[in-house]
């Protein structure tokens, strides 16, 4: 576990991004850490983390994760405010997934707040899926995986 390759995306090792999070050592320090944590957490399935870091008055009573689709990429859009001087953020994402119906995207923009210098997710509106142009086959795959599109996403 120590080399894995975080799936949020942030190019470092599971270990020493999202797992001190997952794990209760730590709490992220920016509502983007902890958008990237909570992806990770979707991966993962660990619907604990997802409940512990949601706002509580909108968090509902349990999360089942048994149907989620196979999340493969998590991109960044745009991150507004959500530093440790902030109370208030929204990150804007796409989420890359694999389904039965085959490759999708997610494209949502989070709100954040921070209470007693923690960040909490509070909720997200979906945004338009603008669908991009489909990669070549040998061009990279745009989940982020760093595979091809025809060995990852475009099977």
């Amino acid at each position: 576990m120590s080399h894995e390759p975080c799936p949020c995306g942030s190019g470092r090792s599971f270990a020493v991004c999202c797992a001190p999070a997952l794990s209760g050592q730590c709490l992220p320090e920016t509502a983007e850490a902890l958008m990237r944590s909570r992806f990770t957490a979707f991966v993962r399935g660990d619907s604990a983390y997802l409940l512990s870091s949601w706002y509580p008055r909108t968090r509902p009573v349990r999360l089942d994760l048994s149907d989620q689709p196979a999340w493969q990429g998590l991109e960044i859009v745009r991150s507004d405010a959500g530093t440790t001087t902030d109370n208030e953020a929204q990150v804007e994402f796409i989420a890359h997934f694999r389904s039965d119906a085959g490759a999708g995207r997610l494209h949502e923009r989070s709100n954040f707040v921070r209470e007693h210098g923690r960040w909490l997710y509070v909720d997200g509106a979906i945004l338009p899926a603008t669908s991009p142009a489909k990669p070549g086959r040998n061009a990279p795959c745009p989940c982020g995986s760093g595979r091809k599109f025809k060995q990852c996403c475009g099977r």
